[in-house]
């Protein structure tokens, strides 16, 4: 008999039938579903995939008295209780690197569609305007880019920076080993020497609004922003305020507070270029996350290793 496993996300029926090669599924992608089943079936779950924006409570975990393996189907896991997983001997891994390629050619369309006004132009051509009464644009190319979080995101848009001829430098929780970026070990420093300034750290408390006004002021009037993390880590109100006031150039967003609401107060902000939390979305994305719980789902009910456990943060 194959495990039984709960699916906490929106999957299609193709994605569904991969799994089903290890487990029997409970599908519960909302709220309804998934009380239901909790209390229903929950003393027969043995398994459960998630995210780390729809994550697993510790109230949930203690309702499911068989459950043995956790699963986020990307890198981020901020809203599973881990400690809890761990107190219980239960074993939680994460899709960390899946996706990392996807989102790093994100960040280059949103940050070369802010400083290059792309949407802002396409518009203007709509409109029956030429270049002659738009303002002149900067390189994008020869400038600075810092990276908030050097993980497997982050060395992937670094990889892509060097093909724009652009300086690179990081700040992370400890000076990497294996690269030989320039290393800040401040958000501020960081931002005070970067033109561009990309977010791809984890989301969760220790990172809560670590974008503020004061950082934004340090990135200047030059200086421009990406988040492809996690909504919380940037101000949303420090944001809105440095683009009207011009205290930085532009931002592009993949991710914001309010999600799945829009983000009212950023909307209407001028160089603004904002996207629905699309950049680790593609085919290719999926059919590696997937694969990579799939195998981690038959090596642990097998009794084997299993690969990228996230339980050493707990």
């Amino acid at each position: 008999m194959k495990p039984l496993l709960l699916v906490l996300i929106h999957m299609t029926d193709d994605r569904q039938a991969l799994i089903e090669a290890v487990f029997d599924i409970l599908y519960a992608p909302d709220a309804a579903r998934r009380k239901s089943m909790i209390e229903t079936e929950g003393a027969r779950i043995r398994a459960v995939v998630t995210n780390g924006a729809v994550g697993l409570t510790a109230a949930e975990i203690d309702a499911l008295p068989a459950l043995e393996f956790v699963s986020a189907i990307g890198a981020g896991y901020e809203k599973i209780d881990v400690k809890a997983a761990k107190a219980r001997g239960i074993e939680v891994t994460n899709g960390g690197g899946t996706n990392a390629a996807c989102v790093a050619d994100q960040v280059f369309a949103l940050l070369l569609g802010t400083v290059r006004k792309v949407p802002e132009y396409d518009q203007a051509v709509r409109d029956g305007l030429f270049r002659e009464v738009l303002p002149l644009l900067p390189n994008f190319s020869g400038k600075k880019l810092g990276i908030l979080g050097l993980g497997e995101i982050g060395r992937e848009v670094a990889k892509r920076a060097a093909g724009f001829d652009l300086q690179i430098a990081y700040c992370n929780r400890r000076q990497r080993t294996d690269v030989d970026y320039q290393y800040f070990d401040n958000i501020h420093a960081l931002a005070s020497w970067a033109d561009y300034l990309i977010i791809a750290a984890p989301g969760g408390a220790e990172t809560f609004h670590l974008i503020d006004a004061t950082v934004l002021q340090e990135l200047g009037s030059k200086g421009y922003l990406v988040n492809i993390a996690r909504g919380s880590l940037v101000d949303s109100a420090a944001l809105a305020d440095a683009l009207h006031r011009g205290v930085i150039a532009g931002a592009g967003l993949d991710v914001y507070e309010t999600e799945p609401a829009p983000p009212t107060e950023l909307l209407a902000c001028p160089n603004l270029v904002i996207a629905p939390h699309v950049a680790g979305l593609s085919p290719e994305a999926f059919a590696a996350a997937d694969a990579r719980f799939v195998e981690n789902g038959r090596r642990f009910f097998a009794g084997e290793q299993v690969t990228h456990s996230v339980l050493e943060a707990a």
